[in-house]
């Protein structure tokens, strides 16, 4: 299974990511909300999740958090617009394999994926 789940609140977002993973061999699925996600996951895990911070509802934080909980062996990388340090090192100790900033660099993206794929 090569699904990525991206979790972002911008549909153009989702749907950019989702036409240039496609591209790249994966099967992509996406959730606007955080709800929507762990919905998604329970019936499906996926074999990564890309999770903004900013999310209506339950945000990405607490989504992390509660996604480590459950799926502990879960990748999960922060893909967001929130550029700040500590918030950076904040989701890392929670858990999360990376943090990258929009815009995104798309070369970056797919290389920090297939470490985290692979990081067993």
């Amino acid at each position: 299974m090569r699904e990525i789940l991206v979790v972002d609140d911008e549909v153009d977002v989702c749907r950019s990511l989702q036409k240039y993973l496609s591209l790249k061999g994966y099967e992509v699925t996406y959730a606007m909300t955080g709800e929507a996600a762990l919905e998604i996951i329970r019936h499906q895990p996926p074999l990564l999740v890309l999770l903004d911070i900013c999310l209506p509802g339950m945000g990405g934080v607490e989504l992390l958090v509660r996604l480590k909980d459950a799926w502990p062996d879960l990748p999960v990388l922060m893909v967001t617009a929130v550029n700040e340090e500590e918030l950076g090192r904040q989701t890392l100790k929670l858990g999360a394999l990376d943090y990258i900033t929009k815009p995104i660099d798309l070369s970056y993206l797919e290389t920090s994926i297939l470490a985290s794929i692979f990081a067993d």
